[in-house]
């Protein structure tokens, strides 16, 4: 992510320069779990009933921050002038050294919000260290992305740790002792297990999506890297959800916390959902063609199943004139950079995914959300059609179900 010796943003680095080419490898797909949940067709239909936007009056400004001269002008550089609520109630707490929640929807600029003062500690205390961890390698890049911006021309050093990219390059930043972390628990704790990486001087903490680490299985994984890092520490916990489940994690490892809550309700509350019904493959396929030429289909992800049935329809698409990619687990992590940067970009307007884009890929403007496979679960569900429907927008969802 950034280097050994040179500044956080520098254009080389031996602990990972920011405008470095990723190596990357094939890894695996999601993890095997239990059979698809049933859920009844009509949970899927739904008239968005989105909630008048009540107008936010932010208490502060960027400017107003007491951070590092070279934080402020890196925000400015970036443009960053007034705050989104979750940015300007957990900002001061956390420049304030609290251990925060911050329960917010995604998409609402999270990462700022613990960015900011995280890096203005490392800055200000040339021991401290921090360790961040999102579910997705996605989300960890754009994490890393961000975090390198705010602290360019700092001197701070870090690593990326994440499947799917170079273990040997890895390794090789680890060597340099970096300062801030950031990583998936699966590639975290394999480095934990051989020895590569200790935790025990880190003492900064930031799970990010807590909700979905959970809901991917990964509570052992954070359990077991929790419990190596220093105790004295500053935790940032963010999710968009804060049922028992998150309660229990968060309250075993903080201190204290002050809980921040900006959420505004569902996201699916701004999306219109609704079947489609089927009569076999061809005409299955027929119906997709036809869905992805309507007026609301400006900008889709299309979720399918697995791995092979996702490469086997995005070339089907591709063949059918449409601009699409295709993202699963079997491609490398340049692979998926590549198509998300298209995506985002707009060089292509169909996405064709497994559940790995469901959360974590922060893609603006996504007017519509295909379930050409059911999802497993019914929250899964909807994480997927959360990805429509942001920013005060309505989106659009439909579920292919077959007819019997």
């Amino acid at each position: 992510m950034y280097k050994s010796k040179s500044n956080f943003g520098r254009n080389t680095r031996p602990s990972r320069p920011f405008n470095a080419h990723r190596s990357s490898r094939p890894s695996g797909g999601r993890r095997s779990g239990p059979q698809k949940q049933y859920i009844h067709p009509s949970k899927f239909v739904s008239v968005a009933t989105p909630r008048e936007e009540i107008q936010y009056t932010a208490q502060h400004q960027f400017a107003d921050f007491d951070v590092h001269p070279l934080i402020k002008k890196n925000l400015s550089v970036k443009g960053y002038v007034t705050p989104s609520p979750i940015q300007d109630q957990s900002i001061p707490l956390g420049l304030a050294g609290k251990d925060i929640i911050g329960i917010a929807n995604t998409g609402t600029g999270k990462t700022a919000a613990f960015a900011i003062p995280v890096l203005n500690k490392l800055m200000s205390d040339k021991v401290s260290k921090v360790l961040i961890i999102a579910p997705t390698r996605e989300l960890a890049e754009q994490i890393e992305d961000e975090m390198r911006s705010i602290a360019k021309g700092s001197g701070l050093t870090g690593t990326l740790l994440i499947g799917g990219s170079s273990m040997q390059r890895q390794l090789r930043e680890l060597k340099h002792m970096p300062r801030v972390i950031v990583g998936t628990p699966g590639r975290i704790k394999d480095h934990l297990m051989q020895g590569t990486l200790k935790l025990d001087q880190v003492n900064n903490l930031v799970l990010d999506e807590v909700d979905r680490m959970l809901d991917m299985g990964f509570m052992p994984d954070m359990q077991f890297i929790l419990e190596r890092m220093a105790t004295e520490r500053q935790s940032f916990f963010f999710s968009a959800t804060f049922d028992a489940k998150v309660r229990d994690i968060i309250t075993k490892f903080s201190n204290d916390p002050v809980t921040v809550s900006v959420k505004t309700g569902d996201t699916s509350e701004n999306v219109h959902q609704n079947i489609v019904e089927y009569n076999g493959k061809e005409d299955k396929m027929t119906k997709l063609h036809e869905a992805l030429l309507h007026e609301n289909a400006n900008k889709v992800i299309v979720f399918e199943d697995t791995k092979h049935q996702v490469e086997k329809l995005g070339k089907e698409l591709v063949e059918r004139g449409f601009k699409a990619e295709s993202i699963h687990g079997g491609k490398s992590q340049s692979q998926r950079t590549r198509a998300l940067r298209a995506f985002k970009e707009n060089k292509i307007n169909i996405l064709v995914a497994t559940d790995v884009a469901a959360r974590g890929i922060d893609v603006p403007n996504i007017t519509s959300v295909i379930n050409f496979s059911t999802p497993q679960t019914y929250d899964d569900y909807t994480h997927r059609i959360g990805r429509a429907g942001r920013a005060g927008r309505v989106g659009h969802a439909l579920t292919f179900i077959e007819k019997y």
